[in-house]
């Protein structure tokens, strides 16, 4: 099983960073044949969508190609994003964009939003609406809201009991994550009758 991460915060060493590392510190610690792919938005610096994607090109070879290559070989997506004014990223709505039926199409996908204080259900709402349309990705009825982030996932043990609620949390919806992950398997290899030509995007 491989499980790809996608942080969507523009800052360098965002709390979003820290909260993606930690998830993919946890998916080996429980899953220790799991395979992980992090790809933190704000580095890898991809281009704005236009209109030029669909025709490809050497800016999009070299830019989206070795992600797309990546994210073709995951079971399962776990985008992350902090609330920005109760709104998702600009750079995580950007991926989205991006990324089509080939890379995320038919895999399940866990929403993850991080906020500092006890904000941080409108991305996820924001991304349940308007995310999965053309590329497909499957969103499980569990998401994860990483409140107070500044206090939570600081240390190797929790320091109190709402980091340990945190942390608890974050190891069951790997957990649900992981279930749905293996049985969509099964859809996947259904590939005659979700590959079609006629019908390439949601409506």
């Amino acid at each position: 099983m491989k499980y790809a991460i996608i942080v969507g915060s523009h800052r360098k060493d965002s709390q979003s960073l820290k909260v993606g590392k930690y998830i993919e510190t946890r998916i080996k610690i429980l899953y220790p044949d799991a395979e992980t792919y992090l790809l933190n938005l704000q580095a890898a610096n991809l281009p704005m969508w236009d209109e030029g994607f669909w025709k490809g090109g050497e800016k999009w070879k070299t830019a989206w190609s070795p992600v797309a290559a990546e994210l073709q070989t995951c079971d399962a997506i776990i985008p992350i994003t902090p609330e920005w004014s109760g709104m998702a990223t600009p750079i995580i709505k950007n991926f989205f964009l991006l990324a089509s039926t080939k890379e995320i199409g038919h895999k399940p996908g866990m929403i993850v939003s991080v906020s500092s204080g006890r904000g941080g259900a409108y991305p996820i709402n924001e991304l349940r609406t308007s995310s999965y349309k053309n590329n497909q990705i499957c969103y499980i009825p569990e998401h994860l809201i990483i409140r107070f982030v500044v206090e939570r996932l600081n240390e190797p043990k929790a320091v109190d009991e709402n980091d340990a609620i945190t942390r608890q949390r974050i190891d069951y919806a790997i957990g649900v994550l992981s279930l749905y992950s293996e049985n969509f398997r099964n859809i996947r290899a259904k590939s005659e009758v979700w590959m079609s030509d006629v019908f390439k995007f949601g409506m």
